[in-house]
């Protein structure tokens, strides 16, 4: 059945149904790696003398599900856009390695300062001060942000193929990874495959190329090496059950004695780092999907950003309060914008899955990483088409745009490649007798990232 895409700016495209069905069932599973390494990184998984410190794997699990799954339903019903969320990677590991394993906090008091950081900018959504934020951005550093986002997650899918790995000795930072063995065999079938696919432009090519290199996976797994090829627990092997019940016992488990604990200065320091990193990693994804599916308005614009952004912020009140760490709008939303996904039908199906995972996790752990590391390296292509757009010529502009790209994937955070940026075009254009050119929102947020990246320094004297 036709549907239109609700408030588009830049296109007057009409979908389908299936068409959403199909794009949400792909940001799933591109997606679905949460569902396991939430828990691993929540529960210090495999970390030296953190073992039985951590949250227990199993509720953890069932709310993180949860969690994505309520939150991308109510993007998809009130906002209205294909934009899935989940609990944040990299917010996951602040709260796990700084807050409890750093600071001493327990997981209740971590995750309060989690729900803090979310009803603070919810009161920031609610006032208008982060829609004002985001549109204050000028368009080519928003074009760069997108762009940026792109070779962040084409790292990640590089990254989490095992293609590049970090080397175990020496002074380089990356390097190539064992071109042998069975997972390297699999990220390289499933890249050839997909890439071909969408060469082809077959329809559905991410969803397919994710489904038959998870089977050859599978195939391969079994008669090659014995079910022992892949170190993620359940990955590319027949699952043990296909059902499994949810365990809720950590839910609601939230304790605001961190203040005493960390001193309020500490505390709100605490807040603030974490705030501040929820609030540009989102303003980051929203700009770099709407600027994919042609959401945004010439301007730059996303119509009903406010709404996109109360559930956002309500994600973190929710994370928080479940204890699955903040959920936030995922950037791999953008592999179901990339197969059409054009309204909020997308993001309700991609919030079934996770509810319906709750109840069948062994099934989707089936999925290797291998398989869907492919569908991110080729999104992270499909973001770069906009590079034509940044004025190059224009030094003012393009080193700002040049250092958001670059830096995002070199730190491996959207939050220190948007700051970088903020900070660089806010000097540059004062410094170079253009300051009247930029708002004084840009400045607000440039002077705010100042803090942040100082914030090792100004903490040291309080700890």
């Amino acid at each position: 059945m036709p549907i239109h895409s609700p408030g588009k700016a830049r296109t007057s495209q009409r979908t389908t149904t299936a068409t959403e069905v199909r794009a949400g069932a792909t940001t799933f599973m591109v997606m679905a790696y949460i569902i396991f390494v939430n828990p691993l990184i929540l529960g210090f998984g495999g970390v030296p003398g953190l073992e039985g410190k951590g949250l227990p794997f199993a509720p953890t699990l069932t709310v993180t599900c949860l969690s994505a799954g309520l939150l991308s339903i109510a993007m998809g019903v009130f906002a209205k856009y294909p934009l899935a969320l989940a609990p944040g990677m990299g917010l996951n590991a602040v709260v796990a390695f700084e807050l409890v394993a750093g600071r001493g906090l327990t997981w209740p008091q971590a995750m309060t300062v989690v729900l803090c950081e979310g009803l603070a900018i919810t009161i920031l959504v609610l006032t208008r001060f982060r829609e004002a934020m985001m549109t204050a951005v000028p368009i080519g550093l928003k074009r760069a942000i997108g762009m940026g986002i792109g070779l962040f997650i084409a790292f990640i899918g590089f990254f989490t193929s095992g293609f590049v790995v970090k080397p175990a000795a020496g002074p380089l930072p990356v390097g190539l990874g064992t071109l042998t063995g069975l997972p390297i065999v699999v990220f390289l079938v499933g890249f050839v495959l997909t890439a071909v696919l969408l060469a082809r432009r077959v329809r559905g090519a991410l969803l397919i190329g994710i489904v038959v290199t998870t089977v050859v996976a599978i195939v391969l797994n079994g008669v090659l090496a014995g079910w022992k090829g892949f170190a993620t627990p359940g990955a590319a092997q027949l699952p043990h059950a296909l059902v499994q019940a949810p365990d809720f016992s950590t839910f609601g488990r939230i304790d605001f004695g961190f203040f005493t604990r960390l001193g309020t200065v500490t505390a709100l320091l605490a807040i603030f780092s974490v705030m501040l990193s929820d609030f540009f990693d989102t303003m980051g994804t929203i700009i770099a999907v709407g600027e994919q599916g042609g959401f945004l308005g010439s301007d730059g614009r996303l119509p009903r950003a406010n709404r996109v952004l109360l559930v956002d912020s309500l994600g973190a009140v929710f994370g928080g309060l479940a204890n699955a760490s903040s959920a936030t709008t995922y950037i791999e939303s953008a592999a179901g914008v990339a197969e059409g996904a054009r309204t909020g039908l997308a993001a309700v199906v991609v919030g079934v899955l996770f509810l319906l995972s709750m109840f069948f996790a062994p099934l989707a752990s089936v999925i290797p990483a291998q398989a869907t590391a492919p569908v991110l390296i080729l999104v992270g292509l499909l973001m770069m088409s906009i590079a034509r757009e940044i004025a190059w010529d224009d030094y003012a502009e393009a080193i700002p745009a040049f250092v958001t790209m670059l830096v995002m994937p070199f730190t491996w955070s959207i939050t220190n490649g948007i700051g970088a940026g903020f900070v660089t075009y806010s000097a540059i254009k004062l410094l170079g007798g253009r300051g009247g050119q930029v708002h004084f929102m840009v400045y607000v947020a440039s002077a705010a990232f100042l803090v942040y990246f100082a914030l090792p320094l100004i903490e040291a004297p309080a700890k």
